[in-house]
């Protein structure tokens, strides 16, 4: 074969795989856009479809609150946080981040509601909705506790620097 037949084979070569190439390219595309808009949506479920604040302090309607757990999402720079806000039994709203205090570390230390419980995705630890903010250490969610945020009868805020100071326990997250 002289050089000639040579070329001409290569490139007859590069123009069958052509379609094949961009056939590739175009499934990559669709499936990065659909896993994409996946995540999304199980984002958004998961936050009862509350818009994530990125900054500045969050306030919590307390009228909103009911005894299923609502789920507020926080962003403190590049880092997505998430905060409990649920009615207990005795009608206060109660606070914390949907963060585990040992299970953090590992992205699946947060926390899913059934019934009148929360239950650690990464351990499986129980407790119910009226253990929220009360209960510190151990498997449980981190409590936003009366020194971290202002409350009156229609609203409680959290202040961004409090929020901000917990991002690092955020930093493996994932759902």
């Amino acid at each position: 074969m002289n050089k000639n037949q040579h070329n001409k084979t290569s490139k007859g070569n590069v123009n069958n795989k052509m379609p094949i190439i961009i056939g590739s390219v175009l499934v990559i595309a669709v499936l990065f856009v659909f896993l994409n808009t996946q995540n999304k949506s199980q984002a958004a479920s998961t936050s009862n479809n509350l818009e994530a604040v990125s900054r500045g302090d969050l306030t919590i309607i307390k009228s909103d609150i009911t005894e299923e757990a609502s789920f507020y999402p926080y962003q403190s720079n590049d880092t997505y946080m998430e905060i409990i806000a649920v009615r207990a039994s005795d009608g206060s709203v109660r606070t914390a981040l949907n963060t585990c205090q040992v299970c953090y570390r590992s992205g699946r230390g947060y926390y899913e509601q059934k019934d009148d419980v929360l239950i650690c995705r990464n351990c499986g630890n129980r407790f119910t909705v009226d253990q929220i903010e009360l209960i510190k250490g151990g498997c449980n969610p981190v409590p936003i506790t009366e020194d971290l945020k202002t409350e009156d009868e229609e609203e409680i805020l959290i202040a961004e620097t409090a929020l901000t100071q917990y991002a690092p326990m955020f930093a493996n997250w994932r759902k």
